[in-house]
């Protein structure tokens, strides 16, 4: 990983191979790259949930890179709707207290992932967006199938809106957040806290959401395999999230559903130009701002699914995080005023 992108730009190119362009995108060399590495093996589909999370936890240790600087990162537990959960809290380096926070929830397909394979992560939003950031372990599936990951969720955030001064936040700047299935409880838990009431999100981070699964789009054609994240890992998280087909059709499941997504908070959303996921996740932010929700959307043109968890390894992760970072950090800013920029 650290020999890949430490690479020219020039050697990368050359090294790839010739261009891959589909749907009018170029792959980003770099990524090209290192697909070729990997020789395929980070698109074989998953046997069980216990080895695809020892895998995904080598992955985390491939791609971590960079250790980015905080003042500390504590560990804790919140309260859940079945028992504590686990959690930890991330002090941006001179945040002493009466910033802001983001709730973030990880992406795994509600299979995989924990605060360790997202802790550099958290410490880059930390840092670059100047905000504390609370990172929750929420119950996985099959162990615990949907859904008990969406009441982890709401529980979690309602937790660190009442009690964000107890965290050294201010309660009038909590956000939620979350990458790929962690981004879908991030937009349920918006929805769910302005259509049922309670504390709302002031923004919402969503990182290449996943915001439907009662239906394949284009992209998931397009890009069906060779990028990373395949069609049957899909379908693999989904059978082991969903006890059936009609829970697909619930607005918890598959937020792009929901009758009416009015008064939501606002959003920035990032997809991947390679991602079986990037249609819904566009078209989920196209409907919000149907809704009148502002919204801003980036497609990262070149990009896989995953790129936030290479932040601190390659240059394609550093640029498109620097971005969600910084539009965090302006919708933070708007509550708490300029001094928060």
């Amino acid at each position: 990983m650290r020999g890949v992108a430490a690479l020219p730009r020039s050697v990368q190119r050359t090294l790839a191979g010739r261009p891959v362009v589909i749907d009018a995108q170029r792959l980003d060399p770099e990524i090209q790259l290192l697909i070729r590495v990997l020789r395929g093996s980070a698109s074989e589909p998953y046997s069980t949930p216990a080895e695809a999370r020892a895998a995904r936890a080598t992955d985390a240790v491939v791609f971590r890179g960079e250790v980015f600087p905080v003042d500390r990162a504590e560990d804790l537990t919140v309260p859940g709707p079945a028992g504590p959960l686990r959690a930890r809290l991330y002090v941006p380096e001179g945040g002493a207290g009466g910033g802001s926070l983001l709730v973030y929830l990880h992406g795994g397909g509600w299979v995989l992932g924990d605060l360790h394979t997202h802790d550099n992560l958290c410490r880059f939003l930390a840092g670059e967006a100047g905000t504390r950031v609370l990172s929750v372990d929420y119950r996985l599936a099959p162990e615990h199938p949907f859904p008990a990951a969406v009441d982890d969720a709401v529980a979690a955030f309602r937790f660190a809106a009442e009690q964000a001064g107890e965290l050294g936040a201010d309660a009038r700047a909590v956000a939620i957040g979350g990458d790929s299935a962690g981004a879908n409880l991030a937009a349920v838990v918006s929805h769910l806290a302005v259509s049922e009431g309670g504390p709302v999100p002031v923004f919402t981070l969503s990182l290449y959401p996943v915001t439907d699964l009662s239906t394949k789009r284009a992209s998931y054609a397009l890009f069906r395999e060779g990028f990373l994240l395949t069609e049957q890992h899909m379908d693999w998280y989904r059978s082991h999230y969903l006890l059936d087909d009609r829970a697909a059709e619930d607005p918890r499941a598959s937020p792009l559903l929901a009758d009416d997504l009015s008064g939501l908070p606002p959003a920035y959303i990032a997809t991947a130009g390679f991602d079986p996921l990037r249609d819904e996740g566009e078209e989920y932010a196209q409907r919000l701002r149907d809704a009148g929700v502002p919204v801003a959307l980036k497609r990262h043109r070149g990009l896989v699914h995953g790129f936030a968890n290479a932040v601190g390894s390659t240059r394609f992760g550093r640029l498109a995080m620097q971005e969600a970072a910084g539009a965090l950090r302006t919708g933070l800013a708007t509550r708490l005023g300029s001094r928060a920029l």
